[in-house]
Parts: structure tokens; sequence; C-alpha cells
């Protein structure tokens, strides 16, 4: 089989998440711990013992879905499971895509930390709340969404900004646009439309200045050419080249999430299973509408490391 890993995105965390990886493994510990000292203060003990709202918050949530797929990654590699041996790409949904970049050796799981908690702070200042919104069209294409989002915007700012899969776009924009884009999904179809309780409208021309900050501080970290290639999401296709690596993460905060496309792309290279490292299983489902012939792995407990090892 040829298998690719995909770290999840925003919307997958849950209070104690990585908690049964860290107590099993040191490994797992290890990766928690490396991200409470890169970020000065005990985010583990907010993911482990806090409150959902405040894990929810995105300068939160970001740093602390990497650093549960990063523990779970390394529980992996303490059952024997070799990246470079066992993939033959890596893919992330939005902030996932720094997982991956990590789990392939090019970020250091401090930097991505760092760089994760500026993102998420960056994207929540940029438009202030109320401003903004996000909604989910389900049973519309991406052409057909892109067109509900276009008519709607009427000189505001309203984008396809998650193409997920065959039936579930995310627009993003102005929130006067976006309820008018709900509306007219529905006369166009759609089998819903569902305004999204997200902080900030992720993936639009309105994150500009979040893109800015993301500009600079990418700028001051080491990138190292990925073990395995990366699947971009703003290209749907892989790169290995640090500097290009460097230049899509900030395309990326204002650009669309081309997951459907993503998937589509390493289907088309071979890959016939994906192993899902990390919290949830949001993206295992996405990936079996993409392409049903894909088998997917959820990897988020001991019991999922020992399962997946098995299977091998």
């Amino acid at each position: 089989m040829t298998k690719a890993f995909v770290f999840p995105g925003q919307g997958a965390q849950t209070i104690g998440m990585g908690k049964a990886l860290a107590e099993a493994y040191p490994a797992a510990k290890a990766v928690f711990d490396e991200v409470d000292e890169a970020l000065g203060e005990k985010l583990s003990t907010l993911i482990w013992e806090g409150e959902q709202d405040t894990l929810t918050l995105t300068q939160n949530a970001q740093p602390a879905l990497m650093a549960t797929s990063l523990a779970a990654m390394k529980a992996l590699e303490a059952e024997g499971v070799v990246l470079a041996d066992q993939a033959a790409f890596v893919a992330g949904h939005s902030l996932g895509e720094y997982s991956a970049l990590a789990a392939a050796g090019a970020l250091s799981i401090s930097d991505a930390a760092r760089l994760l908690r500026t993102r998420g702070q960056a994207m929540q200042q940029a438009v202030p709340v109320g401003v903004g919104a996000m909604a989910a069209l389900l049973g519309l294409d991406f052409e057909g969404a892109k067109a509900v989002a276009e008519e709607a915007a009427k000189g505001e700012v309203c984008q396809a900004a998650n193409d997920n899969d065959p039936g579930q776009v995310v627009v993003s924009g102005h929130k006067d646009a976006v309820e008018r884009a709900v509306e007219l999904a529905k006369e166009k179809g759609a089998k819903r439309a569902v305004i999204l309780p997200v902080s900030a409208p992720f993936h639009c021309e309105l994150m500009a200045p979040a893109a800015e900050v993301m500009a600079q501080a990418l700028a001051e970290v080491d990138i190292n050419r990925p073990v395995v290639p990366v699947v971009a999401n703003v290209v749907a296709e892989a790169v290995s080249d640090p500097a290009t690596i460097r230049s899509l993460l900030v395309d990326q905060v204002t650009g669309s999430v081309r997951w459907r496309e993503s998937v589509g792309f390493m289907a088309a290279q071979g890959v016939d299973a994906i192993w899902e490292v990390g919290a949830g299983k949001a993206l295992s489902g996405m990936v079996r509408r993409i392409e049903r012939s894909i088998a997917c792995t959820a990897v988020g407990t001991p019991e999922d490391v020992t399962k997946a090892v098995a299977s091998l």
C-alpha cells in the first residue's frame, strides 16, 4: 500500500486529547513539554484539564492540535514507524499543514508551536469580532459554492475558503455577505447551509493583515527540506523546496484550503491508504467522500497506535 499521513485542523480540539498518549509514551509527553516551554506556559494543562471554550480560542487551538498530532507521531515512531519509509506524502488541513511539516522534519516542534500561536493571534486580530463569518454549504459542489459566494458578495468579501469534499464547501468573508450566501445556497439546492461557530473569517482576503504578520514570523525560522513531500493546501500538489514552503504558508492565510484536490492529487499518485494522525476523525470522513478507494486509519490514542502498527 502507498500511504500518506494527514493532520487535522481547527474544530478537532477536545479537552483531554493526547493525554493517554503522553501517559503511555515518554516521547509523546516530551512533545507537550516542548510546546509548553516554547510558549512559556502550560498549554498541556489547558488541553487536558481546561475549559473547552478556552481551548477553542484560535491562539490556543492551533498549537494544541499540532502538539497532539506530533505526540501521536512520536508514539508511532516509538513503535518503529519511520515516516520516510512509510509515507509517500504528508498533508494537513489549514493549521494541520504545520503539523505535517513538523512531522516531516521541515519545522522544529518549538518553531511550529510559536508560529501557530502567532498565526492564531494574528488571525483573531485581523478582523474585529462580529464583522466576519464563515458558513458551511452542504450539497453544492465547489463551482456551485464559488458562484454563490461571488453572487452574495455585493461589494463585500465572500469567498470559497475550504473545499473540503465533493459536497462540503465553506465560505468566508463579511458577516452580511456570508449570511446572503447561506440564503442563496438554499435557493440553489444546497441540502444545508449553516453559519459556523468560528471566531474569525479564515482563508479569505480579510485575513491579509494576518498574512503580513506570518510573512515576518516565517522569515525568522529555519525551514528544512521535508523527509517526504508535503501536499500544500493552496496549490494541492507536492512541494519540498523550503523557500516554496515558506511562501505558500503565507499564501495559505488568505488562500483556499484545497483539501478535495489535495486528496485527489495523492490518489492520482497511487496513495491508497491514509493515516489521520492526531485528534478526531474529520479528515477520514472527508477522504472517504472524496476517494472511496482510500483506506483510512485514525491514530489518536495508544490503542489506535497499536492497531495501526499491527496493520503494517
